[in-house]
């Protein structure tokens, strides 16, 4: 089994997944918010990319569109948020035909390129979703994949929506770090917190996915390499990318120490037009500095710092990818803004 010899090897969409790897506890208290009949209008996601906050997002949507009724008794009588696969509303859901559930996520821009960040004119679609009669038990739904991606006027739309939502509507906001994610917009959601799953875990919701073998020695070596996450074990499912990712990871840790050599070498490595592995590079510093900054161990000016050199390096990510630009002065660029926010 190999997923370098041609494409990375993707899992079902959250839409369609039928199975939460881990998130038991997250999982129950969704449930028993929701059958106490006094659900918050906005439940806040959060955990590091990868990990099944989409896929627990999706699955609460498909039981409260499916179980409108909080007081029923099948609602009393449920252990999870399960659904039936067969069921209708997951049928729906998954042909993304229900009209009661609206996904925010980034879109194609007028030249069909995929947009680096949420349009403010997608966000403004809730104002009216919202505004509109329920077609069947009354709920309205929108995910919203992810809020780290909304710029500041998509972010003050949605704030809008949060600030007068109408009854029986439910926003489920998905974000990969909390401490990016505007103070206006957490305080009006419940926070939910996702821990990056065990090995074990993810070496399990890989082989599911992919119908590989559990012992599989590449399920393994990406399952221990992905920190708890299953997107991240998928990048990670050939030899090439976990070598960069060592590569990547060693030169963060060094931090704020430089070793040019080490970053030419890294350069090299996402050198040329493939997408993979500039991808992989970038989500290892996100990844990096997603963790720095939730130990929240640093001082405030250090935190700031971070996470100022988070934005710069993601859209300078985001330029090279969309316009091709040559990827090693990326490298060192990268590592110059984080050099600069780690020092001192």
């Amino acid at each position: 089994m190999s997923a370098a010899e041609g494409e990375t090897a993707e899992a079902p969409h959250p839409r369609v997944t039928a199975v939460l790897a881990g998130h038991a506890l997250a999982e129950a208290a969704l449930l028993a918010a929701y059958r106490s009949g006094r659900v918050p209008h906005g439940f806040l996601l959060v955990g590091a990319k990868g990990i099944g906050k989409a896929t627990l997002a999706y699955r609460l949507a498909r039981f409260v569109l499916a179980h409108p009724d909080p007081a029923a008794p099948e609602v009393e009588a449920a252990t999870s948020l399960a659904v039936d696969p067969a069921h209708p509303v997951a049928r729906r859901i998954a042909a993304q035909a229900h009209g009661d559930l609206l996904v925010l996520e980034r879109t194609a821009n007028e030249k069909g390129v995929l947009r680096q960040q949420i349009a403010v004119e997608d966000v403004r679609r809730t104002v009216s979703f919202f505004g509109s009669t329920a077609g069947e038990g009354g709920w309205r739904i929108a995910i919203v994949d992810a809020v780290d991606e909304l710029n500041r006027f998509s972010a003050n739309a949605l704030l809008k929506v949060l600030e007068e939502p109408p009854q029986r509507s439910l926003l489920l906001l998905i974000s990969h770090s909390l401490a990016r994610v505007l103070p206006t917009l957490r305080s009006r959601c419940r926070i939910v917190t996702l821990r990056p799953l065990a090995q074990a875990e993810v070496a399990a919701a890989l082989a599911a996915a992919l119908q590989y073998p559990q012992n599989d020695p590449q399920v393994t070596a990406a399952a221990a390499a992905a920190d708890g996450s299953v997107e991240r074990a998928l990048a990670l499912l050939d030899e090439d990318a976990l070598a960069l990712r060592q590569q990547a990871l060693e030169a963060l840790e060094a931090l704020p120490a430089l070793d040019p050599k080490a970053l030419h070498a890294l350069g090299d490595a996402i050198a040329g037009t493939d997408p993979q592995p500039l991808a992989a590079f970038v989500d290892t510093v996100n990844a990096w500095l997603s963790r720095r900054l939730d130990r929240n161990e640093d001082g405030i000016a250090r935190l700031a710092r971070l996470a100022e050199a988070w934005e710069r390096i993601n859209q300078a990510a985001r330029d090279a990818a969309e316009y091709n630009l040559e990827r090693k002065p990326l490298v060192f660029s990268v590592f110059g803004l984080l050099a600069e926010a780690t020092r001192g």
